[in-house]
């Protein structure tokens, strides 16, 4: 194939914000006198949108308690979203390199719009991201593949020419959907097990195996 851009997941891909969101998310549970959890679980509670980790988070018999914990967890995430989250080692070395390939770079993710925004933005200035874009109302999720298709028609690329990269079976099988080629990272949040077995194309451990995965499919 010959790839044109590239899209990326951010939790678990570029950046690590496991600690922020596990202890924004204890912080509410503790205001709601329930239970919190290790950070370790938060792994698992994470990929799927700010909801969905409220529901998992939430004890079973208190999914009432999902909504008044999600208020909370939102108002302290804004106030602490960098107390912990950084780039990923080499990260930034990779973007600007891919950038200097002319490949073209955007960033999806299920985590609301305007964390995403403001956490690439201070965490990863100057990459030259075609458009970024979170959760927002009216489009679906990933693993369903309208938000990146809809980036790829906005940037004029077609979905075979495209690469999604991103660390849980959300973002391969979102590739898949898009007809995208997937590529898994093992530095974030699930194993590769979960990524080979949702049909990632290629697997990266390190943010240089990732660069020369993506040249590779560049043909």
């Amino acid at each position: 194939m010959q790839l044109r851009a590239v899209f990326f997941d951010l939790d678990g891909t570029l950046v690590d914000s496991l600690g922020d969101i596990a202890d924004a998310m204890n912080h509410a549970l503790a205001r709601h006198g329930l239970p919190t959890h290790p950070e370790a679980d938060y792994r698992r509670f994470v990929g799927e949108g700010v909801r969905e980790l409220a529901r998992r988070a939430v004890p079973a018999g208190r999914e009432d308690q999902a909504a008044p914990v999600l208020e909370t967890y939102r108002a302290y995430y804004d106030e602490h979203l960098f107390d912990r989250t950084a780039a990923y080692p080499g990260i930034l070395a990779m973007l600007d390199a891919l950038a200097r390939d002319g490949v073209v770079m955007g960033v999806l993710s299920n985590k609301s719009d305007s964390f995403v925004k403001r956490l690439v933005e201070r965490l990863l200035p100057g990459v030259p991201f075609a458009r970024v874009y979170g959760e927002r109302p009216g489009i679906p999720r990933k693993p369903d593949p309208t938000a990146v298709l809809g980036m790829a028609t906005e940037l004029g690329v077609e979905a075979g020419v495209c690469g999604f990269v991103g660390d849980t079976a959300v973002d391969m099988l979102t590739a898949r959907a898009a007809g995208m080629y997937g590529v898994g990272v093992t530095w974030g949040f699930r194993d590769v097990a979960e990524l080979h077995a949702n049909g990632a194309r290629a697997v990266a451990t390190t943010a240089e195996e990732l660069l020369a995965a993506l040249r590779s499919a560049r043909g």
